[in-house]
Order: C-alpha cells, then sequence, then structure tokens
C-alpha cells in the first residue's frame, strides 16, 4: 500500500549522507543592490567571485577509492558531517554509493527510491481520521517523519559538498554502471532537487477519498504529484519546510539556483 512505503526523505538523506551530499547554502536568493551605483560595482566584481569559487573547487583533490570497496570510507568521511547518533546507524546499509545514484535516478524520474533505502523504515503507521463521512489525513502521521528531517538539517553542508568533489569520480562510475554511459550525474542531481523542491508546503488538513486498498487525495493538483513528491508530501508542512530548505542550501552551492 502506498501508505505503508518508506519515505522519500530517507532517499534525500542519501543525497546527502552518501553521496558526499553534495549540497550547500541556505539561501538562494541574492540581496538586490538598492542603487545602480551599487550594481555596477556588483557587476564589476562577478568574475572576480567566479574565479574564487572555482579555484576553491580546484583544490579538492578527488578520492582514488574502488566503488565496490567504498562502503567502509564512505561511512567514516560521512560520520565526520554530523553527530547525530541516528546517521551511523543508517550507514550499515551495503553498496551505499550505488544505492545513493539509484534512488537519485529515481527521484529525478518522480519514482519512488523504496528500493534503495532499505535502512530506513518510519515508526508507527499511517493514519486516516473520519470526519462526518469524509477522510482526511492525520496530522499524528507527520511526526514519524521528524528524526528525518532531524538528521538531514543536522548535516554540515560544506562538509557534505567537500566531500561529494572528493566521491565524485566513484559516483560518476556508479552511475555510468546504471546505464548512463554519457550522462554527468550533476544533470541528474539537480533533476531530483527541483523535483522535491516544487512540492507545496501543505498547512492545511489534506482530504482523502477511500478506494478499495488504499486512499487518494481529493485535490487534484496535490494527487497529480509524482510519485516522488507525494511522499515528500506525507512528512508534513513542517518537516517539507527543513528539508526544503537544507535542498535550496545545497543547490546555491551547486549552481542548481539559478
Amino acid at each position: 500500500m502506498e501508505e505503508q512505503k518508506k519515505v522519500i526523505v530517507a532517499g534525500i538523506i542519501f543525497v546527502s549522507l552518501i553521496v558526499a551530499a553534495a549540497f550547500i547554502y541556505y539561501f538562494f536568493i541574492y540581496s538586490k543592490p538598492q542603487e545602480s551605483e551599487e550594481a555596477t560595482q556588483i557587476v564589476q566584481e562577478q568574475p572576480v567571485v567566479e574565479e574564487k569559487v572555482q579555484s576553491e573547487e580546484e583544490k579538492v583533490e578527488p578520492l582514488d577509492v574502488s566503488l565496490d570497496e567504498s562502503d567502509v570510507l564512505v561511512r567514516k568521511l560521512v560520520e565526520e558531517l554530523s553527530s547525530h547518533p541516528k546517521l551511523a546507524m543508517w550507514l550499515m546499509s551495503e553498496e551505499l554509493i550505488r544505492k545513493f545514484v539509484a534512488a537519485v535516478d529515481n527521484v529525478a524520474n518522480g519514482q519512488s527510491p523504496v528500493p534503495q533505502i532499505d535502512f530506513f523504515k518510519p515508526d508507527g503507521e499511517f493514519k486516516v481520521v473520519e470526519e462526518v463521512g469524509e477522510y482526511f489525513l492525520d496530522p499524528e502521521s507527520y511526526k514519524r517523519y521528524d528524526l528525518v528531517a532531524e538528521v538531514f538539517a543536522s548535516l554540515d553542508s560544506k562538509g557534505c559538498v567537500t566531500l561529494y568533489r572528493q566521491l565524485k569520480p566513484a559516483i560518476q562510475e556508479a552511475y555510468k554502471d546504471l546505464g548512463y554511459p554519457d550522462t554527468e550525474f550533476d544533470n541528474t542531481l539537480k533533476k531530483a532537487f527541483m523535483e522535491l523542491l516544487k512540492v507545496p508546503v501543505v498547512k492545511q488538513d489534506i482530504q482523502l477519498e477511500k478506494k478499495v486498498v488504499t486512499y487518494t487525495m481529493v485535490d487534484t493538483d496535490l494527487e497529480s504529484l509524482s510519485s516522488a513528491q507525494k511522499h515528500l508530501l506525507r512528512m508534513g508542512p513542517d518537516n517539507v519546510r527543513v528539508i526544503q530548505g537544507k535542498l535550496r542550501e545545497m543547490a546555491e552551492f551547486l549552481g542548481f539556483m539559478e
């Protein structure tokens, strides 16, 4: 049943944990200049900023690590990105980089990453409340995903982007093995980010329609969301804000927010 699936956010955490989490910078909206003279100055200084960013990227040396033997190193490096005790437990899965790459590819295509996130399953059950013959998603169900958002928010973004660059050769190799010999993984990662950032933050109760073995959302706009987007939506508005905030931070550092 749809409601029993493991959530996309676990996949999102994969995006940060395993892939070195390629992501940074919490704010993706630049301050606008107030005067034309100031604007001219910003334009003139922009090439210098770009050159600085490029030089910093060049300082990150890729790690020479075998993809098939990378789990131990990945666990060690990722554990340095957060002191949250739950993180180490989630990293005990095998073939971390390969699963991360496959999960991101699924999300980018609107599909569920459930097969790749075997390390996570939320506590409790999906709940529905009935009011005068109408069904609604029980807000209490959102609490099952608080821990996921908490761990994700605890990651050190700057360390994540550095780790991503260090592991990029192994990540690209895994993506090639997945069936994409001529596609840059960065493009797929960006597509996955954009897929999740389109999920609306729904504050009001979500009305459901009962089917034979599951429920669908009455709001056609919400029901038309992809499987990946629905997973994130069901985490609840507070957790969606946390997850999307971190994703924007990461996306800005990667140059995804143009």
